[in-house]
C-alpha cells in the first residue's frame, strides 16, 4: 500500500523545493535547478507513481510573475484532475521574513499582514526552507496568486 503524503511546492527561485510529508512531517526533499515549466510534470510524474496525495501546498507569491503562475496553474488543474485540495501561503512564511526580489532594485516587504515593495540598495540574501512539520492551520484555501506588481 502506497503512503498518502502532503505536497509542498516552493518555486519562486532557484532552487525549486519540493516537499513530501508523511503526517504532517517532511520525509522527502525534491530540489531542482530547472525551470518550474520544465520540471514539475516530471517531479509529480514520480511523485505520483510512489505516493497517494491527500493535499497539495504552494507559495502563491509575491516573487517571479511567471513562477507564481506556472505553479499555480500547473498544481490548480492537478486539484481539480485528481480531486485533491489545494492549499497556498504566502511566501515570506518560508523564508523567515526576509525580503524578496521583485524587479530592478525593489523587493516586497511585508509589514504585519500587508505586502509592499521597497528599494533597497543593500541586496538581502535570503532562501526559502521547508518546514519540517507541515501546520495546516498555517495555509488558506484562498489559493490565487500574490502578484503585487503588475505583469510586465
Amino acid at each position: 500500500m502506497r503512503k498518502k503524503v502532503d505536497v509542498l511546492c516552493i518555486t519562486l527561485s532557484s532552487p525549486i523545493l519540493i516537499g513530501i510529508y508523511e503526517e504532517e512531517r517532511l520525509i522527502e526533499t525534491i530540489s531542482s535547478d530547472e525551470k518550474s515549466s520544465d520540471i514539475l510534470p516530471l517531479i509529480f510524474e514520480e511523485v505520483l507513481e510512489k505516493y497517494d496525495l491527500k493535499a497539495l501546498f504552494y507559495v502563491n507569491g509575491p516573487g517571479s510573475f511567471m513562477a507564481i503562475k506556472i505553479a499555480y496553474i500547473f498544481l490548480k488543474s492537478l486539484s481539480i484532475l485528481k480531486d485533491i485540495p489545494l492549499y497556498a501561503r504566502d511566501a515570506f512564511y518560508f523564508n523567515n521574513n526576509q525580503p524578496i526580489k521583485a524587479i530592478g532594485k525593489l523587493f516586497f516587504v511585508k509589514m504585519q499582514d500587508d505586502i509592499q515593495t521597497q528599494k533597497l540598495e543593500t541586496v538581502p540574501v535570503a532562501s526559502f526552507k521547508l518546514p519540517d512539520l507541515l501546520e495546516y492551520k498555517d495555509f488558506s484555501k484562498e489559493t490565487a496568486p500574490l502578484y503585487k506588481i503588475a505583469a510586465v
